[in-house]
């Protein structure tokens, strides 16, 4: 039985000394017809190993409601036949610049600080979920002929916490599952964050984007010996919604993958290929050096300026990596794989039908609530998505402020049925005063839970209140619109004509393509929504940038019609068009 282990220097496959030069590349954010594509580019780049994460929130959306657990088991079988190694990453907390950083909602609504610790009430969800996904893992190995050389015992938990008895915990679990392979810890090369996040007996790495010899000289002083890894080279970057897109340059980042390999370790390209956070699963983070400052959505692209751009294809990245990677293989590298079938040209949405949010609402909402205070996301059991609250000014009186207390990302604002404008968490006030007797209704969206730092698990939606000068307006009314309504389709809703101005709503059209392939949604003159294609739900567009169109991968595309969804939150414009997917 062949076996991957540890030795006092090296990873050994059967005693060999072996070294993994590793790509992550998450599952869940490639469209299943493209695995194969996008597995192949990562050998021909001369990688021998996949890593990925897997986000819990995803495949348990509600306690004990469990949806294609087996996508884990399927990527690997896809790993294991591209001839790559695998090393899993099961959290379960991920970070990722995912959606509460993979913990599902109803795990952290109420836990507050005692999540990721040894608190029962978080273990205990943890130990059943582990029980349903590490089938999928144990099955496959390497000690079972599979793919699967290393796994590891949470994510970078020393930029968290310091509760080692909840890691130990979950390195029993993973052990009691029938995890045989060896386990890792990942953290920042710091005196903090390795003594907060690692473990005696299990194997610890860094993550770093420069200055490896820097990195590897800290870890040594914590650990004399055992193999050298960095699990994460951030050879890349992600955006936020209203920043700057990042990127970095090819030869600075080869040089930095130089030195790592100079320094005789292993290294996991962070990301090899990023992919895109489709369905409105893309996190976001706190700003400050604490991380307690505004918040950042994460944009709907996590093409991070990977060697493999989001549309699969190499980059100038890509070929210097495949240069310097080429020496350390054992033959010939393979050749890289012609890229994936293009859109061949534009194509205008043809836009058919229009229906305003509260008929959308009426549809596909779930029920009205009605509360002393506003119930926050986690309360209606929202975790992609809006709520529209409710509440009424008592009058008459004369104009006061409006401050929406406690708002968590963006709520677009209407009084008595007009428009009054957009508050903020950072801007909560109204900036014209109301007066009563009114109506307010607050269309409050979600932008991403926080999935990194101190403030990760916090509740969306508005926690505070609605104030009318200094006084609470009580008695409101909440209804909730989640985005996985939208997966049995809209036959419901009913659709008339499209409006004559811009307004806000589900809008639908048809687009016709010859030849399917790749390609791009581009929205101009639209403001904020999401998108969806064929029921395949594309994500999250915003004008506010610097992501300009919706990456749409070819396998959702048909020859022929195709019907397009577009729930647009704000101001829309009817020229969306299909484009072939050049748009970087």
């Amino acid at each position: 039985m062949s076996e991957f282990t540890v030795g006092d220097a090296d990873f050994l496959v059967d005693g060999r000394p072996v070294r993994l030069l590793s790509g992550a590349l998450h599952y869940f954010r490639v469209h299943e017809g493209q695995w194969g594509h996008r597995l192949a580019m990562l050998r021909a780049m001369g990688l021998n190993c996949v890593e990925t994460y897997v986000p819990w929130n995803l495949h348990e959306p509600a306690p004990g409601v469990f949806r294609d657990v087996d996508a884990l088991g399927r990527f690997l079988d896809a790993a294991h036949a591209a001839g790559l190694w695998a090393i899993v990453r099961p959290g379960p907390y991920i970070c990722a610049e995912w959606e509460n950083g993979g913990l599902p909602h109803w795990v952290t609504a109420g836990l507050g600080a005692r999540i990721r610790t040894r608190d029962e009430r978080f273990l205990g969800p943890v130990e059943r979920w582990f029980a349903r996904l590490l089938p999928q893992i144990v099955d496959r190995q390497f000690d079972r002929g599979g793919p699967v050389v290393m796994a590891q015992v949470e994510n970078e938990y020393g930029s968290y916490g310091s509760d080692l008895v909840y890691l130990r915990r979950l390195a029993e679990l993973l052990r009691a599952g029938g995890v045989r392979v060896p386990l890792v810890t990942s953290d920042g090369p710091e005196d903090h964050m390795l003594t907060g996040g690692s473990l005696d007996g299990v194997l610890a790495t860094v993550n770093f984007g420069a200055q490896a010899r820097e990195a590897f000289g800290t870890l040594r002083r914590h650990r004399p010996s055992g193999p050298l890894m960095c699990m994460e080279f951030w050879c890349g970057w992600f955006d936020h919604w209203g920043g700057e897109h990042a990127v970095r340059d090819p030869l600075d980042a080869a040089e930095a993958l130089r030195e790592i390999l100079g320094c005789g370790a292993s290294v996991n390209l962070y990301m090899a290929h990023g992919g895109t956070s489709f369905a409105g699963w893309a996190g976001a983070n706190r700003g400050g050096a604490l991380h307690e400052g505004a918040l950042e959505p994460d944009v709907t692209s996590y093409d991070y300026d990977a060697p493999v751009d989001e549309a699969g294809r190499p980059t100038e990245k890509f070929w210097r990596f495949r240069e310097i990677l080429a020496a350390y293989a054992d033959g010939p590298l393979p050749e890289v794989p012609p890229a994936p079938a293009s859109l061949g040209s534009p194509t205008t949405v043809d836009l058919t039908g229009w229906a305003p949010l509260s008929a959308v609402l009426d549809t596909l909402g779930g029920p009205e609530t009605e509360t002393p205070v506003p119930p926050t996301f986690e309360e209606l059991d929202v975790d992609r998505g809006l709520v529209r609250y409710t509440v009424d000014v008592p009058g008459p009186r004369r104009p006061y402020p409006l401050t929406v207390r406690g708002l968590r990302d963006l709520a677009v604002v209407y009084v008595d049925g007009m428009r009054a404008g957009v508050v903020t968490g950072q801007e909560p006030e109204l900036r014209e005063p109301v007066a009563g007797p009114a109506r307010v209704e607050l269309w409050v969206e979600s932008l991403g839970r926080v999935n990194y730092g101190p403030r990760t698990g916090e509740p969306k939606g508005i926690t505070g209140g609605v104030l009318h000068e200094r006084q609470y307006l009580h008695g409101v009314r909440a209804r909730a619109l989640r985005l996985d309504a939208f997966d049995a389709g809209v036959e419901g809703v009913p659709f008339g004509a499209l409006p004559a101005g811009s307004a806000p709503g589900l809008y639908r059209g048809t687009v016709t393509v010859s030849a399917p392939g790749d390609a791009r949604l581009e929205l101009p003159g639209w403001t904020r929504g999401f998108a969806w294609l064929n029921g395949f739900n594309l994500g999250r567009y915003w004008s506010l940038g610097p992501q300009p169109t919706l990456y749409i991968p070819g396998p959702t595309l048909k020859r022929g019609r195709n019907e397009i969804w577009l729930l647009e939150l704000d101001h829309a414009a009817t020229t969306p068009t299909l484009t072939p997917p050049d748009t970087p």
